[in-house]
Formats: structure tokens, C-alpha cells, sequence
């Protein structure tokens, strides 16, 4: 790819993720008038989601006007392959929350898909699918430069949810990491962006279904079987692609510049 296509994409991720940024700024006055419309606040919330991202899709269009938004962002199909590996990812975290943990008693209906589907599919859409997928797939930037600026964006977004400086760290590292598993898990299932979106969403779930933690933090026994989920995400990936005999996407070879650029 010539080197002044590479910075007019990244140029337009960049411009389009800013404007983004700054409609998030106005999230609840967009919602607030939202809720006077709708009545509701669960949609009046969804909408806003959609309102602050129009930047997004328009940049999305704009990178590429050949390919549709939704093929672009990973959401054109796949949802059933992503429905059962997601199910099988998450199992460690449903069984530990069963074993191990009390059932959340005081749960509100709208904050819970509010808190699962919908963060789910936004964080994963905004983030993975655009800032992430676009310098990815679209650039020769590898895997790591392409996913530093959306990880740490990622991270510090959470950060609101603890004023304790050591938990704030473990916070941080907590969902850095995140983005990090989620974005590999994207990219070596071909960009099928369902499968860390529902992956997201029942881990989140989980976490609001049992009595684990009000943070992303969580105790010991909670992250144990968060990471058996992720070891298991990653193991299956693996082993599946490699049954398949094909090649994980993201290796040396991708990891800082990329040869020739991915699709």
C-alpha cells in the first residue's frame, strides 16, 4: 500500500474518532432530550449511541465507498458462528459465577441490557470494528501499532469506575488487556467482529448476574475464571484455524509493519 494512502486512512480514523469524542461529551444532554421524546430511557440511550457515532460510519463510508459499512465493520454476517463460540468461551465464567458466587437479586431489566448488549456491541462496533479494524485491515501498520491508541482509549474510559489509585491501575490493566483479546479474537476470526461482540456482551453479563464486583476489577476467584475464559478463547482459536489448516493472521510477521495489507 502507498504510503500516503496509509496516512489519508489513518488521517480519517483519526478526524472521525475525534468527532466522535467530542459528541460523547454531550452523551447525556443528547439523551436527556432524547428521553422527553422517546419516553423510554433504554432507547433514548441506544439512539444516542447512534447519534454520537454517525462520525464513525461516515468515515467508515469514506475510507472505503465500495464496501458497505456494516461488511466493513465486521457485522455483515457471522453472528451465528459467533453465537456458539462465545457460549463455549464464557462457559468458565457462568460455571464460576454459579459455584462461587450469590445471584444479583437487585437486578434492573434496562440497566442490564444497557450494561451488556448494549455496551457490548457499541464498545466492540466504535472501537475493534473502527479505530481498531480500519488501521488494521486498511494500512500496513501492524497489530500492535494498530491497537496501542484504541486500547488506551479503551482503558481510561473505565477508569470512572474507582477513585482508589491501586485499583484504578488494576482497572487499567484489566481492560487494556481487554482490548487486546477482543482485537486478536476479531482478526483471527476473519474479521467477524460478532464473535467479540457477544463474547463481550455474555462476559459482561456474567459479571452483572452474580454479586462478583461493581468495577471491571473483580477479586481472585472472579479473574480466575475470566482468564480461564480467555484461555479458553484463545486455545480454541487456535486449535480450530489450525484443524482448518489455516494460519494465525497475527504473528512476527504482523506484529509491527505488515508486507502487504490484510482484508
Amino acid at each position: 500500500m502507498k504510503s500516503n494512502q496509509t496516512l489519508k486512512i489513518i488521517l480519517l480514523v483519526f478526524l472521525s474518532f475525534v468527532a466522535y469524542y467530542i459528541l460523547f461529551l454531550y452523551f447525556e444532554p443528547i439523551k436527556v432530550t432524547l428521553d422527553k421524546i422517546t419516553k423510554q430511557r433504554l432507547i433514548s440511550y441506544i439512539l444516542t449511541y447512534l447519534i454520537i457515532g454517525i462520525p464513525i460510519f461516515i468515515g467508515t463510508f469514506l475510507i472505503d465507498k465500495t464496501t458497505s459499512i456494516f461488511k466493513s465493520l465486521g457485522i455483515a454476517s457471522g453472528i451465528l458462528t459467533a453465537l456458539w463460540t462465545s457460549l463455549l468461551f464464557t462457559l468458565p465464567m457462568f460455571i464460576g459465577g454459579l459455584l462461587f458466587f450469590k445471584f444479583n437479586r437487585q437486578i434492573d431489566i434496562e440497566n442490564l441490557i444497557a450494561g451488556t448488549i448494549v455496551a457490548g456491541f457499541v464498545e466492540e462496533l466504535y472501537f475493534r470494528g473502527f479505530l481498531f479494524g480500519e488501521l488494521f485491515r486498511r494500512t500496513n501498520l501492524g497489530f500492535i501499532p494498530s491497537i496501542i491508541l484504541s486500547a488506551l482509549i479503551f482503558a481510561f474510559g473505565h477508569l470512572y469506575q474507582s477513585q482508589d489509585i491501586g485499583e484504578l491501575l488494576g482497572i487499567f490493566m484489566i481492560t487494556f488487556s481487554g482490548a487486546i483479546f477482543f482485537a486478536w479474537l476479531y482478526v483471527e476470526w476473519n474479521y467477524n467482529l460478532w464473535i467479540p461482540i457477544l463474547t463481550h456482551t455474555l462476559m459482561n453479563l456474567s459479571w452483572n448476574l452474580f454479586q462478583v464486583d461493581n468495577s471491571a476489577l473483580g477479586d481472585m476467584k472472579a479473574n480466575i475464571f475470566r482468564g480461564l475464559t480467555i484461555l479458553t478463547a484463545i486455545i480454541f482459536t487456535i486449535f480450530y484455524k489450525k484443524k482448518r489448516a489455516e494460519k494465525l493472521i497475527i504473528n512476527r510477521r504482523t506484529l509491527i509493519l505488515k508486507k502487504q495489507n490484510g482484508t
